[in-house]
């Protein structure tokens, strides 16, 4: 075996102002050689990368509620137990294509306790976060007026029943920390930062010194929390509004105001609920400080995806979905797409009880197969679709549009 031996004091030895390392007992000297460079891969080395863009998809809906009627709807007495997968079997196909699922729970869910009870203290069997998750939400709005039905114990029961689905509340919190935590949910590489607020609580005060278990309304501090939102760096900031008239099909004075202080202070989206009717929905074009074009998209109201409320548009809701691309390398975001897909809540009886379901109106129409329907239902429909579209789309000028109604 040769062993090289290095001699530190006699190594180095300076020739022509080159220095030569002379090692003593090895075999061989290996020689540097400088390999020359591939053009091919240096240009690849220095090409910038290849543009590419990511997609996810925020799909939206307004009140869920629950009267009286529709609880006794999921009641099954053989086994004593409640299921209201029915309501949302013909809207699940189309709410489990988003990314982002979110809907306005408005009843506690605070157990059997004081009992199930409609209008006008909500309270509805906790089956019902079941039939939300398997529909495909993800997120549930739990800021409106209906928060404190239960008081505080039903507001933090519902809290529970909620998160314990794997449904993500926003609006209401359990403590100061939790509601002074943002939250951020991240698809597909892009991130969306969620707040909800309401009006009021119909008058049911919050607790003394408990003022974080419900977010109210004010300005000034969903101008700050927007502002946080942006310094964490998240990609969209979308803003749920429990606000307006009810039964009113267009926004008022205060809610217009309102949306365009928030757009203008960085919400890209914004989603009304409250009216229990629909409202249009509004793209806007804010200018930024570096100069560039931001757009936002807000619906003043997204009217009641479930209830038990009949006519004067009551019983018509919408599905609102928005496509953000986020385009690589440059990660700039732009919404891509706004599409409003009105639906009706069909009610009838079956085996002596009412029952409900959530009929989305343009594929139902394009079928019209439905064994429950009748002529009469699919012309007063097709009415509804038409006329649906046409209100959804009357803030919008026709060089602002982002999407289609489809």
């Amino acid at each position: 075996m040769n062993i090289c031996k290095v001699l530190p004091q006699k190594l180095l030895t300076l020739i022509s102002g080159s220095l030569f390392l002379l090692v003593i007992g090895c075999d061989i000297l290996p020689s540097a050689r400088v390999e020359p460079i591939d053009p091919e891969k240096l240009t690849a080395l220095t090409k910038p990368p290849k543009p590419y863009t990511q997609s996810a998809l925020l799909i939206a809906v307004g009140d869920i509620m629950m009267h009286g009627p529709q609880i006794r709807s999921g009641y099954n007495p053989s086994t004593n137990t409640y299921n209201y997968d029915p309501f949302f079997t013909e809207v699940s196909d189309i709410l489990q294509t988003g990314d982002w699922v979110i809907g306005n729970l408005e009843t506690t869910l605070a157990g059997s306790a004081t009992g199930y009870t409609g209008y006008p203290l909500f309270n509805a069997p906790d089956t019902l976060a079941d039939a939300l998750k398997n529909a495909g939400f993800n997120i549930l709005t739990t800021a409106n007026n209906h928060s404190l039905d239960r008081r505080e114990a039903g507001l933090l029961k519902t809290l529970e029943n909620v998160r314990s689905r794997g449904l993500v509340p926003v609006g209401t919190a359990a403590s100061l920390e939790e509601a002074d935590t943002i939250t951020v949910i991240e698809k597909n590489d892009i991130s969306m930062a969620f707040f909800a607020y309401t009006y009021g609580t119909n008058g049911i005060p919050i607790p003394r010194g408990k003022d974080y278990l419900v977010n109210l309304i004010d300005e000034a501090k969903i101008i700050q929390d927007i502002q946080k939102a942006r310094e964490l760096g998240v990609d969209i900031v979308t803003v749920a509004l429990h606000f307006g008239t009810e039964y009113q099909r267009q926004p008022n004075a205060e809610q217009k105001r309102l949306v365009a202080s928030l757009v203008n202070a960085g919400a890209d989206i914004i989603l009304g609920s409250h009216p229990h009717v629909v409202q249009p929905y509004q793209i806007f074009d804010i200018t930024e400080e570096d100069g560039t074009i931001r757009q936002a998209v807000a619906i003043y109201s997204m009217g009641n995806f479930i209830s038990n409320q009949r006519g004067n548009y009551r019983d018509v809701g919408v599905i609102f979905k928005v496509r953000i691309n986020k385009n690589f390398p440059d990660e700039t975001i732009e919404i891509a797409e706004v599409i409003a897909l009105p639906t009706w809540v069909h009610r009838y009886s079956l085996h002596g009880k009412l029952n409900y379901r959530i009929l989305p109106l343009e594929s139902l129409l394009n079928t019209q197969d439905d064994p429950l329907l009748t002529s009469r239902d699919y012309s007063q429909l097709a009415r509804y679709l038409e006329e649906m579209n046409r209100h959804l789309a009357s803030l919008l000028p026709t060089s602002s549009l982002v999407g289609q109604n489809r």
